[in-house]
């Protein structure tokens, strides 16, 4: 919503560039959107990864736990 009044008024004080800012914010997203699509990648991942070196540390936790129950 706040996006949209400052374009509001870009358009009052400067429509000429309202307008162009209008037609080449569709293509920016499609320029920026491989960019998002490898970061997402590169974010699942890290996560794996980390997740793997912490897998010892979780099942040494699991297994005392399960000792402390008993």
């Amino acid at each position: 919503m706040f996006s949209f009044l400052l374009w509001c008024l870009l358009l009052v004080f400067c429509w000429p560039l309202a307008l162009l800012a209008l037609v080449l914010y569709p293509l920016v997203w499609l320029v920026l959107l491989p960019f998002r699509l490898v970061g997402v990648a590169v974010s699942g991942v890290l996560c794996l990864v980390w997740e793997l070196v912490t897998l010892p540390v979780t099942i040494i936790r699991m297994m005392t736990a399960r000792k402390a129950q008993t």
